[in-house]
Parts: structure tokens; sequence; C-alpha cells
């Protein structure tokens, strides 16, 4: 590509009166190029912002001289020979990040996952209906002919029993509560399990036997619990107080809130990891929050039977 361009201030022009563009030096009146008009495009007007294309001209301002006719001053523009081909320029910058896409197709259903872990313990459910009666048993056999009572001489025996009787309580009493170590108050037993289970093994052994893990709901029951693990040469164990329900909410295991009563120990309950949903009782009977996993030994608690 060639161009030529001739100021006007270099006095130099074309000819554009016979059809041709014709450049020269006004100076020197020398013919510098001649080109057929229908060459190019004239474009009047145009000025240095105009887009330069192969056989254009540009008409950028005109000039009267009386002896030469009409002048301008012009751009010409006109393809020479092809040169070589020039080295790769490098790489440009990134550009401007795009407008987000669509949404995409909704991929396959992965595989399932592993299985989960184990929730927490539900409520203790309602006592359920008493079941129907069942079908009488087979009559006994007739029983033997009993012989004619002498009552008179068995009285002194049956004195002598009762006497017996009453020893044998006070004896059993001194059993339960030195030798098997059962402690007891005037409504409740209580009995020390030295058997290692978790919380939800204790309630199980508990219920079992007819019994409740032990729910000290006043500061006597409370003192008694306390002194039975540290005489028994224990650290803890479990009592029957969680937070499994509901979160921050500790109930007994009969679902009563403490509202009456409670020993914790001083900062606690504390769960900062909220894992801590069952209690235990230290020997100093103070209450703890406990993870529920963990085994300890554990106290269960019976109400006696009414007379």
């Amino acid at each position: 590509m060639k161009l030529l361009f001739y100021p006007l201030h270099q006095a130099s022009g074309v000819n554009l009166n016979d059809g041709r563009i014709t450049t020269f030096n006004l100076n020197r009146l020398m013919v510098l190029k001649t080109e057929p008009l229908e060459n190019f495009t004239l474009i009047k007007s145009c000025y240095l912002s105009c887009k330069i294309l192969p056989g254009t001209a540009f008409l950028l301002e005109g000039m009267q001289f009386p002896e030469h006719g009409s002048f301008v001053t012009i751009f010409l523009l006109w393809t020479g020979d092809d040169g070589e081909k020039g080295d790769p320029g490098e790489e440009g910058k990134l550009g401007k990040v795009g407008h987000m896409g669509p949404k995409g197709v909704k991929g396959e259903l992965g595989d399932v996952g592993d299985q989960g872990n184990i929730g927490k313990t539900g409520p203790i459910g309602k006592k359920g209906d008493k079941g129907e009666k069942g079908l009488p048993g087979i009559p006994g056999g007739k029983g033997k002919a009993g012989t004619v009572c002498d009552c008179g001489r068995y009285r002194k025996v049956v004195g002598q029993l009762d006497i017996s009787v009453a020893r044998l309580k006070t004896s059993m009493k001194f059993v339960k509560n030195v030798i098997a170590g059962i402690r007891e108050t005037e409504e409740k037993f209580y009995y020390l399990v030295q058997e290692e289970k978790s919380y939800r093994e204790s309630l199980t052994h508990c219920r079992a036997r007819g019994g409740m893990l032990a729910m000290p709901k006043d500061e006597a029951a409370n003192t008694l619990l306390a002194d039975y693990v540290s005489k028994s040469g224990f650290f803890r164990v479990f009592i029957g107080v969680n937070d499994l329900e509901r979160e921050g909410q500790y109930v007994f295991t009969d679902n009563t809130p403490l509202q009456n009563y409670s020993n914790w120990k001083e900062g606690e309950p504390s769960d900062p990891y909220g894992h801590e949903d069952c209690v235990e009782m230290l020997s100093s009977g103070r209450w703890n929050d406990t993870e529920c996993h963990l085994t300890m030994y554990f106290v269960c608690e019976f109400i006696k039977k009414k007379k």
C-alpha cells in the first residue's frame, strides 16, 4: 500500500479538470504522478479522521489558481506490491469476563451416601393400655382330704414364728443396707448397679427390673445418693436426668421438668459441642452433663409397694 500526501503549505496540488487526478509541485510545475480519476472514489470534505481504503481520494481543502484551474490538497492511496508477511504479534491481554451463561442441564443422580449417625433417643412413650384378661386355666386336680385341726397346740408355734419373722425383717434390712448396698427412704429403694453401661443401656436395665434411673428431686434424695456413691468408693454415676428431647431443656426420665430442684456443678451444664445430653452425679453430689455413649455405673430407684 502506498500513500501520497501533499500538504498545502508546500504548494502541491492535483488537477481534477480533465478527468484524471494529477499530482504535481506548483513551484516547479512538475507532474509527480497521474492516475485516471475513475480508479478512485472521491470523498469531499473529509479530514484526517476518515477511514483510508485502497483506491480512495480524499478531498481536504480547495485552492484557486487562475492560470492552472482549481487545485485541492488530497490523499492518494493505491495498491502496491504485496510485502513479506510480518512476524506474529505478541499475545493480547485477556478480554473481559463475559456474561454468566444459562443454567446447565441437571446432572445424573449420585451414589447413595454412607449411613448417618444415630439420632437422639426419643421421649419415653406413655404407659400402654391394660391387656385383655387371659383365658381360664385348666382346673387343678382334687386335693387330699385335710385333717382335723388341733389349733390349741399350734398357737404357741405361730407366736414364735411371728417373733422369728420380725427378727428376719430386721436382719433383711441390715442385709439390704450394709451387705447388698441398697439404700431406702420411706417411699423408694435405691440400688447402685456396679456394671459399666451407657446411658441408654442403664435406662433399659432399670426398667427391665421394674424401676427407673434414680431421680433426685429434692435435697434429701440427692444427699442420700451422694453419700451412697461416695461410701461405695466411686467417683461418678449416671442419674435419670437428660435433655435428649430438646437441647438445653433438662428433664427427669419420667419427663417432669427440673422446676423445684437441681444441683449442678459450677459452670454446668456447658455442652460446648452439643454432644453432652445426659447427666452424671459426682461423689460430691454435684451434677454434670456428659456424653450418653460413655459407660459407667448407675443407680436405679424402685417405688415401694403399698401394704
